[in-house]
């Protein structure tokens, strides 16, 4: 039973913070002791899920059934596909996920809980590989698997040596190791991992083309090289993009007009009144494709210190134009 607030002894700020630190310091030695441990077993399980038909299925009790989680959805993520199943649900039905064609990694520091132990035989008859992962390396688990991963600790971070602390950690770490050498193996790049996370902010960079946030038809602001400059100046207030394209008769881009490009010029003591597009257009504007990334439109507003990028196709005629409002709203930037 939790002692009463009223109970507990006098909070000790430094011994809080010397435990803390104690933590931490047996933690990053758990971890870094596993390295001399990472060898040709951990090669052939990296080996086995590369060639494996089926899923890796992820087990574990208790908090390596909670660190098995993790690592299945971190493999899930990179590249591998993946799933956790809980031996306990597994026994009233759900070994039935389980297939010949996949992978089984077990999870467990003592290797003996009886929940995972039960079902080692019934994994073996179906024919799928087992990895263990384990701290006792002589275990009922190590001595069904395939493969076994010692993830041994000297010690549990926890004062009372009862709490799964190190030896968690030492798991989530050996479970990372095995998906970055996974994904290196698999040749995944970001825009892999964009496809897996295409709610998250790498997923909109990736897979968000300029085509999917760039304005078209009439939201597009444009002029033909003979219009007037009040007929500019109408075009770019009706369309409030603060600038306009100039189009010639076959829809080919010839020039820009920008508000800055305005503010020079009446600076400068023009007389634009009698003026044309052709006379005041900026003859080189910057121009995209529509299937470049809407990340690449970003990088050039801000190379260039502009609001607006037109785009072009292939054929240099005018397709669209993207303002950095358009990027934002789409949470590109």
């Amino acid at each position: 039973m939790t002692p009463s607030p009223s109970a507990l002894p006098p909070f000790d700020a430094e011994q809080a913070l010397r435990l803390a630190r104690q933590t931490l310091d047996i933690e990053a030695a758990a971890v870094l002791g596993l390295k001399a441990r990472v060898g040709e077993p951990f090669a052939s399980a990296v080996q086995a899920m590369l060639a494996v038909r089926g899923r890796v299925v992820v087990m574990g009790m208790g908090k390596s059934g909670h660190i098995g989680r993790k690592i299945a959805a971190t493999l899930a993520s990179t590249g591998t596909p993946a799933m956790f199943v809980h031996p306990a649900e597994a026994s009233h039905g759900d070994l039935g996920m389980i297939k010949s064609i996949d992978l089984v990694l077990a999870l467990s520091n003592s290797g003996e809980v009886d929940e995972l132990t039960t079902l080692l035989p019934v994994i073996k008859r179906l024919g799928a590989t087992l990895v263990a992962m384990t701290g006792r390396t002589q275990s009922t688990l190590a001595q069904h698997a395939d493969i076994v991963l010692d993830s041994g600790v000297e010690r549990e971070a926890c004062p009372l040596q009862l709490a799964p602390t190190a030896s968690t950690t030492a798991q989530l770490a050996l479970g990372d190791a095995l998906a970055v050498a996974l994904l290196d193996a698999r040749g995944f790049r970001p825009e892999d991992f964009a496809r897996s996370h295409p709610g998250g902010a790498l997923g909109r960079r990736l897979l968000t083309h300029v085509r999917d946030v760039m304005r078209s038809g009439d939201q597009i602001p444009r002029v033909a090289p003979g219009a007037s400059f009040s007929e500019l100046m109408r075009e770019m207030s009706a369309k409030g993009l603060g600038a306009s394209a100039i189009v010639d008769a076959d829809g080919q881009l010839v020039g820009i007009f920008t508000d800055g490009d305005l503010r020079r010029r009446i600076e400068a003591g023009a007389d634009l009144r009698n003026a044309r597009a052709s006379d005041v257009m900026h003859p080189s504007p910057r121009r995209i494709s529509p299937d470049a990334l809407a990340v690449d439109a970003a990088e050039m507003m801000e190379a260039h210190a502009i609001t607006s990028v037109l785009v072009v196709d292939a054929g240099g005629q005018l397709a669209g134009v993207v303002h950095i409002g358009d990027l934002m709203r789409a949470k590109v930037i």
